[in-house]
């Protein structure tokens, strides 16, 4: 064992007690989370293996695929024949064997490609089950989960960089690693990013404005404007409440908050209160009504335009489709063209998150929040991270605390572990209306703050931006908003994913997107006929803005106005407050 006093003496014993505490204080760390993961991984794998009794050839099939190979690998490792092809090798993109050790070391490569092997014959047994469509989906992605979970990486003693940094430094990266460890279970999360180098409304959110309102459920943030003159018509932008805002203000430079500003809008921001129990109450209802048409009424009072153009994201976005359709039940014309930002409507391909989503699953998870009060924003992470493990759980497990590193400082991943929770009655809402039934595209099926709405009422212009790898919510069903809206959409195709395709500056001009596709003969066809476009699709937007914004006029001295007197600088302290 190490010696306190001096460090390790024995590295190889010192690196069989940390494997064997950090797998320890794994299984506390992740709790009923991994529990809930194995029981459905058993689940999957005992229906599929029920139904192989009945056609055992694909199991036969399958095993002795691995067996000739397991032979094949056994015979190049015992006669050093480095000429023949590996038996298996990572796909394409799979970082977590670039060490040269895994393909020079004959004990290495043979740890990595019988892994592989085992990883291919249990995802093709998964894949080829011919279960039910949600069934075949869960069992793909915890047969995904298990197999990421069991990767030799993941280990100190079989992962021989893990091994070599821990000589190499005597022992101290495996102590270091060990400090890494307590410190997240502390936290109750991964550690993404060097936390200690942001703080808000110094180097993040710090585009300037001033907190003008704010009730039990939301702030509303006033930007100061750059320029002399800003837009008659004002831009009011509505972020999920499921995260926090300022992934629209991380940095000057990725700004979408201060790219607005900079465009002469003159724009206004819904900030959504972190809930705890006290707000267990908090419908789906109340996120409109005291959220979204709060916002609207204070934007259009200090701006002084009867009308006002809104931005929305995600959750924000399916929050705002509804206002909208409640406001064309009202004849409320206060909203003259919307911006939907990777946002469901129609929740019949709620993309990777479907493997959550069934009865069993939400009626489990409902009993756990109606008890809370709110569910927790922690599992929400951890769900979302899931989709992704190898990047967002197991590359940080092995150089956080294996390797005793320190992860840098990368804005976007301090604001991802920056979880918020959802109020009970809200959440229960959202998951059973929308995921589970489907109910928001069903003319009159859903009630909202006393009117039975239909999307097909929606008349205003809308911009509809999607992103082509976005796995929260795909690109191909949020097309569906162009069938269902009654109005004129604009529909505009990004690259990359659900955050980085929207969080695309104008001023990196990276990437590329699609417009002018023809609609009315689905997604497929559209991007056949679409048009791609180099750079970010931020400039196309503000041209699309700018033509429904009004004429300029001179802008406003002072933020707020009589009746909304600022209350504190932005970022505002909603946005502050922490579940950890």
């Amino acid at each position: 064992m190490a010696n306190k006093g001096n460090g390790p003496t024995d590295p190889q014993e010192f690196i069989n007690y940390v494997s064997q505490e950090t797998s320890k204080m794994l299984e506390n760390f992740s709790g009923n989370g991994a529990e809930d993961m194995f029981s459905q991984f058993t689940k999957s794998w005992t229906e599929l293996a029920t139904r192989s009794l009945q056609d055992p050839t694909l199991w036969m099939r399958a095993i002795a695929d691995y067996q000739t190979a397991q032979f094949n690998l056994w015979r190049n490792m015992l006669t050093g024949n480095s000429s023949e092809a590996p038996v298996a090798e990572p796909e394409r993109g799979d970082r977590r064997f670039q060490a040269e050790e895994w393909s020079t070391n004959p004990i290495y490569d043979y740890i990595k490609q019988s892994y592989l092997l085992s990883s291919k014959m249990l995802t093709q047994m998964a894949e080829s089950a011919n279960l039910s469509d949600q069934e075949q989906n869960k069992l793909e992605f915890y047969t995904r989960q298990f197999i990421d979970a069991m990767s030799p990486t993941n280990f100190a003693a079989t992962n021989p960089e893990v091994l070599q940094q821990a000589l190499d430094t005597k022992g101290q990266s495996l102590l270091d690693g060990m400090k890494n460890l307590l410190t997240d279970f502390e936290k109750g999360r991964i550690s993404m990013t060097d936390e200690s180098a942001f703080t808000l409304g110094e180097n993040l959110a710090t585009t300037e404005g001033s907190v003008i309102f704010q009730n039990d459920v939301i702030q509303v943030i006033h930007y100061k404007p750059e320029g002399d003159q800003v837009y008659t018509r004002p831009t009011l932008i509505i972020p999920p409440s499921i995260n926090k805002f300022y992934i629209l203000d991380l940095q000057p430079h990725n700004s979408f908050v201060k790219y607005c500003v900079e465009q002469g809008q003159n724009t206004f921001l819904v900030s959504w209160r972190n809930p705890t129990s006290e707000q267990s109450n908090l419908s789906w209802d109340d996120l409109v009504s005291e959220g979204i048409f709060e916002a609207v009424r204070v934007t259009k009072e200090v701006s002084g335009s009867d009308k006002i153009n809104t931005v929305s994201w995600c959750v924000g976005g399916t929050l705002t489709a509804t206002a909208l359709a409640v406001m064309a039940k009202r004849k409320d014309t206060s909203i003259a063209s919307a911006t939907f930002l990777t946002t469901l409507t129609d929740f019949s391909d709620p993309g990777d998150l479907c493997v959550f989503i069934d009865d069993y699953q939400v009626k489990q998870l409902e009993q756990k929040v109606s008890q809370a009060g709110f569910l927790n924003g922690r599992e929400l992470a951890t769900s979302f991270n899931m989709l992704r493990s190898n990047d967002l759980i197991w590359s940080y497990v092995v150089n956080n605390y294996l390797k005793g590193q320190t992860p840098p400082p990368f804005d976007i991943l301090y604001w991802n572990s920056d979880s918020t929770n959802l109020p009970a009655a809200m959440y229960t809402y959202y998951i059973n209306k929308m995921y589970l039934e489907n109910k928001l595209v069903e003319p009159n099926a859903l009630e909202i703050c006393g009117e039975k709405i239909d999307l097909g009422e929606i008349k205003i212009p809308c911009y509809f931006l999607s992103t082509i790898e976005d796995h929260i919510a795909p690109w191909k069903a949020t097309f569906k908003a162009t069938e269902t809206f009654g109005s004129d959409i604009e529909f505009v195709l990004g690259a990359s994913g659900h955050v980085a395709g929207v969080i695309n500056p104008a001023s990196k001009n990276r990437r590329n997107y699609w417009v002018k596709g023809e609609q009315g003969q689905g997604a497929d066809h559209w991007l056949e006929t679409a048009e791609k476009v180099e750079g970010s699709w931020w400039p196309n937007w503000a041209e699309w803005v700018r033509r429904r914004a009004g004429k300029k006029v001179d802008a406003p001295k002072t933020l707020g106005s009589k009746e909304n007197k600022p209350l504190e600088a932005a970022p505002g302290s909603y946005v502050k407050v922490r579940i950890d």
